[in-house]
């Protein structure tokens, strides 16, 4: 048998190769693109499991600046309201915020859409390649609705029962919170007027604000809090957990804004997202800057909780829009969310307005900051090559603002005064006294700090 030269054989492998490179090339043509549903699946699960860290962050700051006889009780109510919000998510809220069918088109969805996965063993043809998989997306909301209730469960720290508390955020995880959400998130009516909030600054933030607002103004300051015409200290238990409690937070609004991009499947969405982070991390910085030159110059002396609340205020300022900004833009707007923490906190105190942990301040007001200055940095488009100018943006923000605000707070104030005027809301005195790790959880009080 004559046996093929060296020569002879690769030229009868090019020539097959060449006759095989079209099929190989149609095969490759017709295969679909999987790698965007990969990798922004990647990102929402990365982005999910960061932002479930924040409910540490929540616990751990709320836990130090509450006082000793408070901590069990917050800390309970922070793994309470995480595992209600799931659920109530999953049943309710998911199918709300994100309708197939509306109720009432652009302002209500659903109230019986239980969010459901893919079958295991997803095929590439049979998913949604232009997004993401439902449950990472699930996933990833999710941690958005629990965010909301936990900012309440600080104002409303050391005189609020706990059961009553655990009925509001069934209602507000579940309902209040998922319908305003729907507005723009969902495609509702704010989405199509050109409202934009990028991760939250009003459809969380200031949202849970309000609904912690509404509390507070219902259930009324604790007990010494203000005497004689002043605002009585009551300092914590440990600064020591409230900065750590800061730091998890900080760390876990990395998901939260860059999360939000909602794509990551090419190299502008991933260099966007590194983007994000680091306005997100600027704006912090520049709120907790701000916050310790001020206090030293005010008061002689920094105070930790202002810069704690400084760098989580620069954070929510970022978050209505940490994409557009310039790294220079990013720290200005975190800087004025400082500055609004250190002026808002004795503001409040002579309202006679009791909030623990300065909720308000960071979630609210500086959600409302954070949410109006994104008509600086961005404008919708009317129609094809017609931008809104910089004030009719900021028309379109103040309006969303206040629609959210006022859903919200008037939604939380009625189940509030409801839960008021069946179960109560508020311990007694006594109680309230010897503190709530031993009145609501039956714990055995120190001595030392039941009158703390």
């Amino acid at each position: 048998m004559k046996q093929m030269t060296p020569i002879k054989t690769l030229a009868a492998l090019g020539a097959f190769a060449a006759l095989a490179t079209p099929a190989f090339a149609q095969e490759a043509a017709a295969a679909p693109d999987i790698n965007p549903y990969i990798f922004t699946t990647l990102l929402f699960l990365i982005g999910g499991f960061l932002v479930f860290w924040m409910a540490a962050g929540f616990a751990m700051l709320e836990a130090g600046l509450v006082r000793s006889k408070n901590v069990t009780m917050q800390l309970t109510k922070n793994i309470a309201l995480f595992s209600i919000a799931a659920i109530m998510y999953w049943l309710v809220g998911y199918g709300i915020m994100y309708p197939g069918d509306w109720l009432i088109e652009g302002w209500l969805g659903p109230f019986f859409a239980v969010a459901s996965l893919e079958p295991v063993g997803l095929g590439a043809d049979a998913a949604s390649l232009d997004y993401a998989s439902a449950g990472s997306d699930f996933f990833f909301q999710l941690m958005f609705c629990a965010a909301t209730a936990s900012i309440v469960s600080g104002t409303m720290a050391e005189r609020v029962k706990l059961w009553p508390f655990l009925i509001f955020v069934v209602v507000l995880t579940g309902i209040i919170y998922p319908i305003e959400a729907s507005w723009q998130w969902g495609g509702g009516w704010l989405s199509e007027a050109g409202f934009s909030d990028f991760a939250g600054s009003t459809l969380v933030h200031a949202a849970g604000g309000f609904a912690a607002l509404a509390g507070a103004l219902i259930l009324g300051p604790r007990i010494g809090k203000y005497k004689d015409g002043r605002t009585v200290p009551m300092p914590g238990s440990n600064l020591a957990l409230a900065t750590l409690g800061t730091f998890i937070l900080w760390l876990g609004w990395f998901g939260f804004n860059g999360g939000s991009q909602l794509a990551m499947g090419t190299v502008g969405d991933v260099t966007d997202v590194s983007r994000i982070f680091v306005n997100t991390n600027m704006a912090a910085s520049a709120g907790a800057v701000v916050a310790l030159l001020l206090t030293q110059f005010m008061y002689k002396k920094p105070d930790l909780t202002m810069i704690l609340n400084g760098a989580l205020a620069g954070l929510v300022s970022i978050t209505a829009e940490p994409l557009a900004p310039s790294v220079f833009d990013a720290v200005w707007i975190g800087a004025v969310g400082g500055l609004i923490v250190v002026f808002t906190v004795p503001l409040l105190d002579k309202l006679k307005i009791d909030d623990v942990v300065g909720a308000i301040p960071v979630h609210l007001v500086a959600g409302i900051w954070g949410t109006l200055i994104v008509a600086v940095n961005t404008q919708t488009e009317i129609s094809e090559g017609v931008s809104r100018t910089v004030m009719q943006q900021f028309g379109v923000q103040a309006m969303g603002i206040l629609a959210i605000g006022v859903f919200t707070f008037v939604a939380s104030g009625i189940v509030w005064y409801i839960l008021k005027a069946t179960t109560g809301i508020r311990v007694e005195e006594e109680d309230e006294i010897n503190g709530l790790d031993m009145a609501e959880l039956g714990m055995e009080a120190y001595p030392e700090f039941s009158k703390g």
